[in-house]
């Protein structure tokens, strides 16, 4: 580390306790959780005097008592040595107020996302990267249609992996849901009715990979739509839905254009959905959704993990001709993503990208159809269609 501050952020339960646990071990550093009722206290009675006694030490769940950071901030302003604090949010505290410019030029922010497909997979290749440098990745081997459903429904979360059922994977999701809401959201944000959330996530899972009408959304459950924005900012701080803009030539409309609302994780999306493996064999009507929350995901987290710096929006025209996903590099230079369920590949399909070829311009880098098949094939000037399984191969 060669700052005085590194923030670890993600989602409860993606493995950033275990990882800092064992950074803590290897380094000799004083470990402290905020988790610990204890410890917590000791935090908001007196914060100064709590890192004062620290010389390095790594601070779990860093959101709960967010007025350390000034305390932390007052500690490095003294001693700038590389390295003094580790700490880890499960929100992102960069957006509280109160601790917004605490850190500014002291702490260096990484993200930890649950777990991709390569890292369960134990690969290491990047699709970003080897799409961008003109060679799309291709599966290891041939991955039959119950294993990518498997996948989706399963999501990235260490603990979901780990079970061995549908049901207690399930189980894992609904507590999840139930504690980040019950417990959370309290460390963030002062809501007044706190019971409207649960359903108001019921809704947005509704309306996954769809643009935001925040007055629509509000109104399903009883709230105007600034109220409907607000819930939506305070899930996004927890790190479980993400807003992505629409592309524009115009960088400036990007930020005034309607954006897409996705989930962050599949697993916990077909959860709220209860969408189960035996329906979607039977009818795959609701699985796209689902399944485009899948890839958004894993392309996500490849952005925490590649060499070069991408942004993820998505493309929507007056015509309503879309592409789902829109990659630009720090070069500028940019990729359109479609996902199909599908295990063929119909030229309709194209129409996107053939689109948003003519508005990129030199621009346009390339373009994919990611598909449940099994082939990585040509499909026009610098189109190609490619297994949905490249995404976690080497």
């Amino acid at each position: 580390m060669d700052t005085p501050v590194v923030l670890l952020v993600g989602p409860r339960q993606a493995g950033k306790t275990t990882l800092v646990r064992q950074i803590a071990q290897q380094r000799n550093l004083h470990y402290l959780t905020l988790d610990d009722e204890v410890t917590l206290l000791a935090a908001e009675q007196d914060p100064v005097r709590m890192i004062r006694t620290l010389d390095q030490a790594v601070i779990d769940e860093i959101q709960r008592a967010p007025h350390l950071l000034l305390a932390i901030k007052r500690s490095v302003d003294e001693d700038r040595r590389p390295g003094r604090f580790l700490l880890t949010g499960s929100a992102n505290l960069i957006a509280l107020p109160t601790v917004a410019d605490s850190l500014a030029g002291r702490m260096e922010t990484l993200s930890l996302p649950p777990l991709s497909q390569s890292e369960i997979q134990s690969r290491a290749a990047n699709w970003l990267d080897q799409a961008f440098s003109g060679q799309l990745l291709k599966p290891h081997t041939s991955w039959g249609d119950a294993s990518l459903i498997e996948r989706v429904l399963r999501g990235g979360y260490p603990e979901a992996i780990s079970r061995t059922s549908a049901k207690r994977r399930t189980s894992w999701a609904r507590q999840y849901i139930a504690a980040l809401i019950q417990r959370d959201v309290r460390d963030i944000a002062t809501i007044d009715k706190l019971d409207q959330l649960p359903r108001f996530l019921q809704v947005l899972a509704q309306t996954a990979g769809q643009m935001c009408n925040y007055t629509q959304l509000g109104a399903q459950t009883g709230m105007d739509g600034k109220t409907a924005s607000r819930y939506i900012s305070i899930l996004e701080h927890m790190y479980l839905l993400r807003r992505i803009n629409v592309w524009t030539s115009n960088r400036l409309n990007r930020l005034v254009k309607t954006p897409k609302l996705q989930f962050i994780d599949s697993g916990l999306l077909a959860t709220l959905l209860s969408l189960t493996a035996e329906e979607v064999q039977l009818d795959r009507t609701r699985f796209g959704n689902v399944l485009e929350t899948f890839v958004f995901s894993e392309l996500l987290k490849h952005t925490t993990t590649a060499a070069d710096d991408y942004r993820l929006m998505y493309y929507r025209d007056t015509d309503k001709v879309e592409v789902d996903f829109i990659i630009e590099n720090s070069a500028g230079q940019l990729a359109g993503v479609e996902v199909n369920a599908a295990a063929t590949i119909k030229q309709r399909d194209l129409n996107g990208l053939k689109k948003f070829i003519g508005l990129a311009g030199s621009r346009f880098k390339f373009g994919v159809i990611l598909y449940d098949g099994t082939e990585t094939l040509p499909l026009g000037d610098r189109i190609w269609a490619a297994p949905l399984a490249s995404l976690w191969s080497d």
